[in-house]
Formats: structure tokens, sequence, C-alpha cells
């Protein structure tokens, strides 16, 4: 297959390596190593012990039961594991559709969630979460477009805008997808990651056509070690071996023995990151509340960016070019994501770090109204 351009990946691969302070990412400040091995007393002779054999193609037992354990049912045989949630992604999505199947995708939207269906032919229903309402869902614009569609795809808490669904709102959610009669592709890659209250209820608990994608990059701190899943159906798993086995295979045994320890200890890994990304919002509500003048700021539910309207810009681009060459600071235009008005703004970094990239981006934001 042959797919689209993927304007975000091409903006990380141009600036995430070439800057000093990231202001656009949607994940927190990552660990390191001997973070890991002191916060979960890993020791040099459990990672001596490590055999570098071949694992088996749905993960070893061990750690898809530690998965299946905190994020999933309980039952390993429905976990399968992944480099990162991306290969997940592509391995549904390429299983569960077919040309001409109809997919319900949100709008904006992560890029993987519509370039695979949109490469193999599918036709994309758009369900919009609209400016106007924060970026809110409203059910109502889900009914209008989910009939006699295969798949419904979506995340929550949501990338970019941090929108996300009430608990009520996710019962009612799941709800139509059961009525429709369409698989529920639940992207849980920024599940702990909210504001206020408890995380929702993953759908892979409360219907059998749900498949959830995990993913220990987003509020884990763990990009690098490229770990993902995929929970849901048996056939749907097993359906994801002829692209598997003419992919990865299976992940490193010293990867799936870090990612086991994690899942046995995910909350303290998680928790400590969200109290930072929670007080990184606090002071991006100060910053903003200081600067009307340059900012439109919506209000996020969840994860670690929000999408605001820097005003003033048709096209946010260019002054995010200027951002990164001139003064090497990270921020994600919202072309990335189809409103060029707006930027993926994250707040989920180191606090020095994030603080002086706001005051950069003040400085730069007042140059620009100035010369404009």
């Amino acid at each position: 297959m042959k797919f689209e351009p993927a304007p975000l990946e091409d903006w990380m691969r141009l600036y995430y390596f070439a800057v000093d302070d990231d202001i656009g990412s949607s994940g927190v400040e990552d660990y390191s190593l001997a973070d890991l091995r002191a916060m979960l007393g890993i020791d040099a002779a459990e990672l001596d012990a490590v055999v570098f054999r071949d694992s088996t193609s749905f993960g070893s037992e061990e750690v898809r039961t530690a998965i299946a354990d905190e994020w999933g049912t309980g039952d390993p045989e429905r976990v399968m594991v992944t480099h990162g949630g991306s290969e997940a992604i592509y391995l549904v999505l390429s299983t569960l559709l077919d040309p001409g199947d109809a997919v319900v995708v949100t709008e904006p939207t992560y890029h993987t969630h519509t370039s695979i269906a949109r490469t193999m032919g599918c036709e994309l229903r758009v369900w919009p979460l609209r400016p106007e309402n924060g970026f809110r869902p409203d059910l109502d614009d889900l009914r209008a477009v989910v009939g006699g569609a295969k798949a419904v795809v979506v995340n929550f808490p949501h990338n970019p805008t941090g929108a996300s669904l009430t608990p009520e709102q996710r019962d009612e959610f799941v709800a139509i997808c059961r009525e429709a009669g369409a698989y529920l592709v639940w992207d849980q890659a920024f599940r702990e990651m909210v504001v206020e209250g408890e995380p929702l209820a993953d759908p892979v608990h409360d219907y059998d056509r749900a498949i959830s994608i995990g993913t220990l990059s987003k509020g884990y701190g763990l990009p690098g070690l490229r770990v993902g899943w995929a929970i849901g159906p048996q056939d749907v798993l097993r359906g994801t071996l002829d692209l598997r086995d003419r992919m990865t295979l299976h992940l490193s045994p010293l990867v799936e023995l870090l990612a086991t320890r994690v899942a046995r200890n995910a909350g303290l890994l998680v928790g400590v990151r969200m109290e930072q990304a929670r007080h990184n919002l606090g002071l991006l509500r100060r910053w903003a509340a200081d600067h009307p003048d340059l900012i439109d700021l919506p209000e996020p539910m969840g994860g670690a960016s929000t999408f605001p309207r820097l005003l003033g810009h048709a096209d946010t681009t260019g002054f995010c070019h200027d951002l990164a060459r001139e003064h090497r600071t990270l921020l994600v235009p919202g072309s990335c994501f189809g409103d060029p008005a707006r930027v993926r703004l994250g707040y989920g970094g180191p606090t020095a770090s994030f603080t002086r990239g706001l005051d950069t981006l003040a400085l730069a934001g007042e140059k620009a109204r100035v010369q404009n």
C-alpha cells in the first residue's frame, strides 16, 4: 500500500531532536533505564539473566498476563504485545477492514486512525469534534454517521485536543456502537492521563467487538521502549499474524522484561508524571490568562496536550517553523491535524523546560503581532 503523507511525523522528524524546549509533544517526560531500575527494583542480575532468544508472536505469557491484569480482562489469551501502539493500530485496522467498508473517525485526529483505512479504499465518515464546543464529542453527531459502519476508531482522551467523554457518555457511546454492530477500536494511549476524576472504563470489559490499543509511550514516559498492545477478540488477534510474520515477528525478551515490570507497577510510573502534567497545566492556564491577545485556550479533559488557536494566524505553520529554527522551541502547527489556525501545545514535559517554552512563545508571538 502507498500511504498518504503524514505531516505530523514529518514535522517531528524535522524538529524533535533539533530543539531545546518541547511544548508540542503529546507525552510526558521520559524515564531513563536508571529511573526504571531504581523505581521498580530491577537489579543487574535480573538483566544479566535475559537470554536473547526469540519470543512468541503474541508476546511472552508473562508480559501478556501483566498487561491483561492491569489494562485488560485478566485473560492473556486476548492480548497481543506490539512494537508501540502504532503497530497495534496498523495490524488491527489492516486485519479488520476491507476496501469499501465504512469507518467512523473523529476529526481532528491522529493520522494513523484515518490514513490506513483511506489507503485501503474504505469510506471514511467523520465524527466532528467541534471547536465551538471545546472539542467535546456530541453523540448525536456520531449517530448521524454510524449506521452500517464496519468500525468506529477513536481515542479518548483525545490527541491533539485533550477532549474526552464523561463516564455516562462513554456508556452511551458503547451502546451506540453495539446497536450499529460496529467494531470499536478504542485507542487508550492516554487512558490514565485525566485532568480530574477517574479514567474511563475500557470497552473490552463490556463489548465483545471492542479492541483496545495501548502503549507505554505516552503517560508512562517510555516511547523509546516501543511497547504497545492490542486487547480484543482472539479471532481478530490471530488474523493479524499474516502481517506480523512479514514485519516484526515479536518483541525482544529484554523489552518484554521491562514491560512486564512496568505493567505490574503502572500506577507508580504514571502517577508521578501526571502530577507533573497537572502542575504544568495550571501554569499554562495562568500563562494563557496573561496573554489573551495571543492564545484562545480550550480546556482539556485529559491527555497532555491541548489544541489552542493562535490569534492573528490563519496558518501557524510558518510561525512554528520560526519558533523551532530561531528559538529552538518545538510547537506543532495545526496543519498537521487539518486545522492550520491552531497548534498542538503539550504540557507533559519537564516543568523548567515547559516554562521556558511558554516564555519563548510569548516573546515570539508578541514580535509576530507587532510585525503584522
